[in-house]
């Protein structure tokens, strides 16, 4: 990515809407920042990890995950372009990453340092009040996945996504955004279970699926 292509982003984001191009080149210029890319698969922060930046993505997917001690992958919640990570620990007096950050594919991240986090600021009102807004969306994003989660059945859990995607693409046939891994480690279980599950429903007549879709027949689950 260009510097060129790298301020269009910038501008294009919310948080940076109300600079001018010297303000924000100036601003840069004189603090930390790093750009980076990451591959598929790379580890961007480990869990424990100390926060030292916020992390604005440019480009990609990225995926919060937490493994358990029997070896169940949980991903809490997927970002993507012009989403904002570690806003809400790099302040923190406990900035550490209670979860491993990972690249879902190539990614292109900005890293901010505090001191120009700070500098945007205090130079911008827009930036402050957008850079509010997105710590608290993600704290309650972050909460609701947990709870909602930890509380379903996996039939329940699958019932939910099903019902969710089909509203959203308009259809009885969903197209799986996401591999059937990815899917069970959305819903922090094995992909063997995932399977066993989605098994049980084609049996009770509830669904029927292939390796690329699931598709909805009666979702009116007795058991739920």
């Amino acid at each position: 990515m260009s510097h060129q292509e790298f301020m269009k982003v910038l501008f294009s984001h919310s948080l940076f809407s109300d600079f001018s191009e010297e303000a924000l080149n100036q601003v840069f210029r004189a603090h930390y920042y790093e750009k980076r890319q990451y591959e598929k698969d790379q580890v961007i922060h480990f869990q424990n990890e100390c926060c030292q930046t916020m992390d604005l993505i440019l480009r990609g997917r990225v995926a919060v995950q937490n493994l358990d001690s029997e070896g169940n992958v949980l991903t809490i919640s997927i970002f993507q372009d012009g989403d904002v990570l570690g806003a809400n620990l790099i302040f923190s007096s406990r900035n550490n990453y209670p979860m491993t950050v990972l690249a879902q594919s190539p990614v292109v991240i900005l890293h901010l340092g505090q001191e120009l986090i700070l500098e945007l600021c205090q130079l911008n009102r827009t930036f402050m009040i957008g850079l509010m807004k997105a710590i608290s969306d993600k704290t309650l994003i972050l909460t609701d996945t947990i709870s909602a989660i930890s509380m379903k059945t996996i039939r329940q859990c699958i019932i939910d996504f099903l019902r969710y995607e089909s509203q959203i693409q308009k259809s009885q046939v969903i197209q799986l955004p996401s591999s059937k891994k990815e899917l069970a480690q959305r819903f922090g279980i094995q992909r063997s279970s995932l399977s066993r599950e989605l098994n049980k429903m084609r049996q009770d007549r509830m669904i029927d699926f292939d390796t690329k879709t699931i598709t909805i027949k009666n979702l009116n689950d007795s058991n739920r």
